[in-house]
């Protein structure tokens, strides 16, 4: 097989690293990659927004398989246009990708479905104000989110109605993460535990990988900011095959269900952030 890997980070790295380990692979191309993927395949220089450019590529290459790696090109709908081309692709469409896009979105599927997770309120730029006044309903700490992608970086926790007020600022009027903060999620904060469940899936069935947990928060005793990442560790011991037999079946199965029952088969790897606490699994 020609494979081709789409990104330029260490999840990309991690995927062409085993990858390269399979033996029906022939050739391993990386498109931006970075220098330690050059190890490993061959990188590309290719604009990966471009999806001419990149379709293109893989018919001059003859690509069996494109596993795209970041968001951003899922959105755009790299993963529809090379399908609708015929190319064979690990990841999900524009439209399924929408609960990864739009945290509204997948807020608003969750609750109609029953899938639990914590209680919200969202608010345009328009209703600035009436999110300020939201705030003083609120009990701290309380979540301030941006809607869309902002690398990892968009869920701000907030101790103090002050902090929650700044925050709020920020998303709107400083607009730090520009559209993705056209809306934003005002929601309260789940006492417990983090955790990261992922599932390989055709959008029906599925096969959930060994539960982590990450490090985003940017100073000591997580008292910062969150990052998108600065290192994980897997499995988590906190995962009980008890558990994760609860979080198959009253998260991942349903939310693929809901997904599909609405157009939006997810084909690839479902992302799930959850808070263990006291009631049990809740997506965060």
């Amino acid at each position: 097989m020609n494979v081709l890997v789409i990104g330029s980070g260490g999840r990309e790295h991690a995927l062409a690293y085993k990858i390269k380990q399979s033996r029906f692979l022939n050739n391993l191309f990386i498109a931006p990659g970075n220098p330690g993927t050059s190890m490993l395949g061959k990188n590309v220089r290719l604009k990966i927004s471009d999806l001419n450019a990149v379709n293109n590529f893989c018919v001059r290459n003859k690509i069996d398989l494109v596993v795209i790696g970041p968001e951003i090109p899922i959105v755009q709908g790299l993963a529809d246009h090379l399908r609708k081309n015929k190319i064979k692709v690990f990841a999900p469409d524009s439209k399924a990708a929408e609960i990864e896009a739009h945290k509204l979105f997948a807020k608003n599927l969750m609750i109609s479905h029953g899938i639990p997770t914590a209680q919200f309120k969202s608010f345009t730029f328009a209703e600035y104000e009436k999110a300020l006044d939201y705030l003083r309903s609120m009990n701290y700490p309380c979540i301030v989110k941006a809607d869309g992608l902002a690398s990892g970086k968009g869920v701000l926790i907030c101790n103090s109605i002050e902090e929650a007020k700044e925050a709020v600022d920020n998303i709107f009027v400083n607009k730090i993460f520009g559209s993705a903060g056209d809306k934003l999620i005002i929601e309260e904060f789940m006492k417990g535990e983090e955790v990261s469940i992922f599932a390989i899936t055709d959008g029906i069935d599925f096969i959930c990988l060994p539960a982590s947990q990450d490090h985003k928060r940017i100073e000591e005793n997580d008292k910062g900011k969150n990052t998108g990442g600065m290192g994980a560790y897997s499995p988590a011991s906190l995962i009980t095959d008890e558990l994760l037999d609860e979080i198959e079946e009253k998260i991942i199965s349903p939310t693929l269900q809901a997904l599909l029952k609405d157009g939006r088969r997810f084909i690839g790897c479902l992302y799930a952030g959850l808070m263990i606490t006291d009631e049990g699994p809740k997506v965060v």
